[in-house]
C-alpha cells in the first residue's frame, strides 16, 4: 500500500492581534481607584512619554501594590484628541481631582516604564518604593513590566501565616535562646520580611542579618534615613549576633532545606563586611559540620581585603549592590564613607578569580539605566567584569528625583528602552544569566567567554 502524499498547502497566515491601548488609572482624593474611558495610560522612560499597549504590558503579578502619588497629576492621552498632557481634574465629576496610581510589583519583574505623573508646586519626594506604570484592560489591571525571574521564592500566596507562625514556635523549640533566630521572627510577623517568613517556613534562601553599620549612605537605605522626608521602611538590627548564633540558625535551614541558601546583608542591616570580625568566624563553624547548603553574601563589596578572608573560610557566592558601573553616576547614589569604585571592582575581580559566583544586584531606574550612556558602559563593564548573573532589580526611589540627581552628574541621551536594553545585553553576552533570587550551588554555571559582537547601543 502506498503512503498517503502529504499536502503542502499553506493556509492562511494567522493574524496578530494588534497591540490595544490600556485604560488610564487615577485616583480620588479619598483614595479610591477607578480608571477614566476616554483616556489612555501613559508610562514614562525618562523624558519619553508613550500610551501603555497590552504588547508592552503584563497581567499584574500577584501580590502587587496600587499607590496614588499625592500633590501629584496623571499624565494622560486623551483618546478624542490624541495629545498627551497632565489632567488635573475628574473630567465626570467636574471640580473633582484626580492623582496619579503607580504599582509597586511583587519580585520577580523589571520596570519598563516608571508612572506619568507632574509634580504640583511644594511637592514632597515619594516613599522608598518603585513606581511602575499602570493601566486597566477589559478585566485587570496591567503593569509596563518585564519578567526576570519565575521562581516563587517570595510569592505570598505560599506563605500562609498560620504556618509561619508554627515555624515560629517551632524554631523557639529548637534555639529557644538565639537572639538572631527572636530577630529574625519581628521581620517575618511585623515587617512582612518574605526573607525571614521563608526561614521560618523552611524553604529556599534564609537571612542572616548581623552588621549595625555600613560605610555606604545610600539615598534608597530601607533601614537608615539621614534624610529628614524619608522614612525607613525598617528598623536596622540592634545587635551583633556572635558567631554561634549565626551558625546555629545557618545550620537549622541548612539541614532541612534541600538546595538551601543562606544569605549575609540584609534589608534590615548595614553591609556584612563591617562585620566581618563575627561573619568569618561563623562561616568556619558552618563549614565545620557541613559542605551543604550556599553560603551567600549581598554586599557592596567595598573593602577586598576584607572580602579576601571570608572566600577563603567558605564563602560561596557575592551579590554586589550597584546602580550604575560608572563611577561617578555610582558614588551619587551610595555616597560611599572611606572606600571608592574601584575597589568594589577589585572586589568583584578577586571573587571571580577564586572561582566564586558573582551576581550584580542592578538597582534599575528607566530612563537612567537603559541611557546610551549607561547601556554602552555596562557593556564594556561585562567584557571587563564576566560576572554570572545580572538581578534586574527597581530602584526604590524618587524616580524624578533621581532622574535629577543623575542629570546632575552626566547627561543623559534619549533611553533605548528597558526591553531593548535588556535584549541587547543578553544578546552580547549569552551566558550571562538573568534573574532576581539569589541561585543554590547546584545551580551555579561557569561562566564561558561569550563571543564578543559589535552591537552599538
Amino acid at each position: 500500500m502506498k503512503k498517503p502524499k502529504r499536502s503542502h498547502r499553506k493556509g492562511k497566515p494567522q493574524e496578530r492581534k494588534k497591540p490595544e491601548l490600556l485604560a488610564a488609572v487615577v485616583a480620588n482624593e479619598k483614595g479610591e481607584i477607578f480608571d477614566l474611558e476616554d483616556f489612555a495610560a501613559v508610562g514614562a522612560d525618562g523624558p519619553l512619554l508613550s500610551p501603555l499597549t497590552t504588547g508592552g504590558t503584563i497581567d499584574l503579578p500577584y501580590g502587587s501594590e496600587l499607590m496614588f502619588l499625592p500633590d501629584r497629576m496623571p499624565v494622560l492621552m486623551d483618546l478624542e484628541t490624541g495629545q498627551v498632557r497632565p489632567v488635573d481634574r475628574n473630567p465626570y465629576s467636574p471640580g473633582e481631582r484626580i492623582f496619579p496610581v503607580a504599582v509597586f510589583n511583587s519580585p520577580g519583574v523589571v520596570l519598563a516604564c516608571t508612572c506619568a505623573y507632574k509634580e504640583r508646586p511644594g511637592t514632597q519626594i515619594l516613599p522608598l518604593f518603585s513606581y511602575g506604570a499602570v493601566g486597566w484592560h477589559r478585566d485587570g489591571f496591567r503593569s509596563a513590566a518585564i519578567v526576570v525571574d519565575r521562581e516563587p521564592r517570595q510569592d505570598l500566596r505560599r506563605m500562609p501565616r498560620d504556618k509561619i507562625v508554627s515555624g515560629v514556635k517551632h524554631m523557639q523549640t529548637q534555639l529557644p535562646d538565639n537572639r538572631l533566630a527572636r530577630h529574625l521572627e519581628h521581620c517575618a510577623l511585623t515587617y512582612g520580611c518574605p526573607a525571614g517568613k521563608n526561614f521560618f517556613l523552611g524553604r529556599y534562601e534564609a537571612p542572616l542579618p548581623t552588621s549595625q553599620a555600613c560605610n555606604a549612605r545610600c539615598l534608597g537605605c530601607i533601614s537608615l534615613q539621614h534624610d529628614a522626608h524619608l522614612t525607613s521602611s525598617q528598623n536596622r538590627i540592634a545587635f551583633t549576633p556572635s558567631a554561634e548564633e549565626i551558625a546555629d540558625v545557618a545550620l537549622a535551614h541548612i539541614r532541612r532545606v534541600k538546595n538551601s541558601v543562606v544569605s549575609f546583608g540584609q534589608g534590615c542591616e548595614g553591609d556584612p563586611l563591617m562585620a566581618a570580625r563575627v561573619i568569618g568566624p561563623a562561616i568556619t563553624l558552618i563549614r565545620s559540620k557541613t559542605e551543604d547548603g550556599t553560603i551567600n553574601m549581598n554586599t557592596n563589596a567595598s573593602l577586598p581585603g576584607v572580602l579576601g578572608p571570608l572566600l577563603d573560610a567558605g564563602l560561596d557566592s557575592i551579590r554586589v549592590s550597584m546602580n550604575s558601573v560608572r563611577e561617578a553616576c555610582y558614588t551619587a547614589y551610595f555616597r560611599p564613607k572611606g572606600y571608592r569604585f574601584s575597589q568594589v571592582v577589585e572586589s568583584i575581580d578577586l571573587a571571580i578569580s577564586r572561582s566564586k559566583h558573582v551576581a550584580i544586584n542592578y538597582l534599575n531606574c528607566p530612563g537612567f539605566t537603559d541611557s546610551p550612556e549607561e547601556t554602552a558602559a555596562l557593556s564594556v563593564f561585562l567584557e571587563k567584569h564576566p560576572v554570572h548573573l545580572i538581578q534586574w532589580r527597581n530602584l526604590n526611589f524618587d524616580p524624578k528625583r533621581y532622574l535629577q540627581i543623575m542629570n546632575k552628574v552626566t547627561p543623559l541621551g534619549p533611553p533605548v528602552g528597558m526591553d531593548r536594553l535588556l535584549q541587547m545585553i543578553r544578546k552580547r553576552f549569552p551566558n550571562l544569566q538573568y534573574g532576581y533570587f539569589n541561585p543554590p550551588k547546584e545551580r551555579f554555571m561557569p561562566f564561558l567567554p561569550a563571543v564578543q559582537k559589535d552591537i552599538t547601543p
